[in-house]
């Protein structure tokens, strides 16, 4: 059990003290008893050493869920971390000649083979991954691109506003439904430096559509001697439309097709940890690694530790289905989890008798950070209505506990969706919605 230092059963002391004192001020009557009051103070003096970021059960069916820290890792990702952070590591150092090596040569091998680019390099994440190329690439210049591709990514961050912070000048082209290439060709001039293209990873423009493919835009490109430049945003490495999925572009076929740099997210359909991969042509490459901003965004240890293993899993398709958790989320079947939810269901309603009411209901699952916006997964979940307190309260109990679970309310009802629920987070799981119920009853 953790020591609490000194200085904090004091503050939590005098605090529980002054809160009691303004509890009676106000006409209540609290218990007053050693016992109460040291347990209070106890109580809060341990809150006060918890830490602040801490594990929690997602039961919410969104698989990218960004703000419970989007695609959790594999296991072979998680000995990795263990393995490089427990001591020192190799990660500037050349061990086959003693001499100092580079961070980035422990990924860029496997991000050739994956994706058949020239070279390669990481960053802290996508969206520094493309103020870095951006920059590097295009800095004083403008940056032609559809006016349907500016997107605006988590945190009111916007592709624009990216691009002014990395002194480029913005030039739209055609309209939010529709740009020819007629459109880039006719904006081309003497102060352009790069053709940008974006794909639409978080929304879709359906109906009278039409827009420039990679390949149309990279014979432009060469054409009149302009890097082409395209962020995919969630980064997939594998076609995952045998799972009924929609076609997204991989980035294999982003760099056959030609495009000269290509952006993506490490924590997203990749599954890995936070980072901004970037690929491409070597001379390309080899010029944002140059760009003295690239070691104010460059990756630390535990994270190229992450990404290494995780890309290593792709080597070998089946085992990265089967073992990176969010592509294995993704192909889990309806049948499967209405006889899991089912189970789960049967478990709670014996322990909590009358108090709750338990039931399976349909209810689809989203992908979620910015990935796969029209995806609906089908599938089921546990719909628990208490009877004794409101469904807000159930809720409020379940995420202060230990660990804390998160659902999705709806129609007066907690939904527990098990697609993103992991099987050895079952068990705590099925403890945390009894003991929340039971408390009340």
């Amino acid at each position: 059990m953790n020591r609490i230092p000194h200085v904090l059963l004091v503050e939590a002391a005098q605090q529980t003290v002054a809160e009691l004192r303004r509890e009676v001020l106000a006409g209540e009557s609290p218990d007053l008893s050693p016992a109460t009051v040291a347990t209070r103070a106890a109580a809060r003096a341990r809150a006060r050493i918890e830490p602040a970021l801490r594990p929690v059960i997602n039961a919410t069916g969104t698989l990218l869920h960004t703000n419970l820290g989007r695609a959790p890792l594999a296991p072979a990702a998680l000995e990795a971390v263990t393995a490089v952070a427990r001591g020192y590591s190799n990660l500037e150092f050349d061990l086959a000649n003693g001499e100092r090596g580079h961070r980035y040569s422990h990924i860029e091998e496997l991000l050739l083979r994956l994706t058949g680019a020239e070279a390669a390099t990481v960053v802290n994440n996508n969206a520094g991954a493309v103020l870095l190329a951006l920059t590097a690439l295009a800095k004083g210049k403008e940056a032609i691109v559809s006016r349907g591709e500016m997107i605006e990514i988590g945190g009111a961050f916007r592709v624009p506003e990216v691009m002014e912070a990395g002194g480029v000048l913005l030039r739209e082209v055609g309209t939010t439904n529709k740009t020819h290439l007629r459109d880039y060709r006719e904006a081309i001039g003497e102060t352009t430096g790069l053709l940008l293209k974006v794909h639409t990873s978080n929304y879709r423009i359906v109906g009278f559509t039409a827009a420039v493919s990679a390949a149309e835009l990279v014979g432009l490109g060469r054409e009149h001697g302009l890097p082409v430049m395209e962020d995919l945003g969630s980064g997939m490495l594998l076609d995952l439309s045998h799972f009924g999925l929609p076609k997204e572009p991989t980035v294999a076929e982003a760099v056959a097709a030609g495009i000269d740099v290509v952006t993506f997210s490490g924590d997203k359909l990749l599954g890995g940890p936070q980072a901004g991969l970037i690929v491409g042509r070597r001379e390309a490459v080899e010029k944002i690694r140059k760009h003295p901003m690239a070691r104010a965004l460059r990756s630390d240890k535990l994270t190229l530790a992450a990404l290494e293993a995780t890309l290593r899993l792709y080597l070998d398709p089946q085992r990265a289905l089967a073992e990176i958790p969010v592509l294995r989320m993704l192909a889990v079947p309806a049948g499967e989890l209405r006889s899991h939810s089912r189970r789960l269901a049967r478990r709670l309603a014996a322990a909590v008798g009358e108090a709750a009411r338990i039931e399976v209901v349909a209810e689809t699952s989203t992908v979620g950070g910015g990935a796969l916006p029209l995806t609906e997964l089908p599938g089921f979940a546990v719909a628990v209505a208490p009877q004794n307190l409101s469904v807000d309260a159930l809720s409020a109990r379940l995420r202060h506990g230990r660990p804390p679970v998160v659902g999705r309310i709806q129609e007066g009802r907690l939904l527990l969706n098990l697609r993103t629920v992991a099987r050895e987070e079952e068990k705590d799981l099925v403890r945390a919605v009894i003991d929340a119920i039971r408390c009340n009853s």
